[in-house]
């Protein structure tokens, strides 16, 4: 059964999605095991044409150009431990396009021995080949309980 109703909002994406792709989300989560083991070149993935969004503003695109800037951040730290909250493959009927949400924590440790933590939210796009074409991120510090 579809319901319609009358939205508050002009959604601009979509707001049509089912289920989607369980491979697509191993292969997100993949990315994220490899970000934890800094060996970020351990699967190929990625478009050469992805674009990724970052909380701070900063955009980075192309394939090489994601793995530079990500091996460079990911250098300023001795350990990062993720822990993933909840995994969602979706599929959107109006576009015919995947994506993949996820929610954690992720916990840096520094050279220096100082950890923080990170609540987490991204979304994954993939193209019509199966690759990673997009990434979003959006940060949050974790609640003192």
């Amino acid at each position: 059964v579809i319901y319609s109703f009358a939205q508050p909002y002009k959604v601009t994406y979509s707001s049509n999605f089912k289920m989607g792709n369980q491979r697509y989300a191993n292969m997100v989560l993949d990315m994220w095991k490899d970000w934890d083991d800094n060996m970020l070149d351990r699967h190929d993935y990625l478009a050469d044409t992805v674009t990724a969004y970052f909380p701070d503003g900063s955009t980075v695109k192309g394939k090489a150009a994601f793995l530079e800037t990500g091996k460079k951040y990911r250098a300023g730290f001795t350990a990062v431990k993720s822990v993933v909250h909840a995994i969602v493959p979706l599929h959107s009927e109006d576009r015919n396009t995947d994506a993949v949400c996820i929610w954690g924590e992720e916990e840096d440790t520094t050279p220096d021995g100082k950890t923080s933590k990170s609540n987490l939210h991204e979304v994954w796009f993939f193209n019509k080949d199966g690759k990673i074409s997009t990434m979003r991120q959006w940060t949050a510090k974790p609640s003192a309980n």
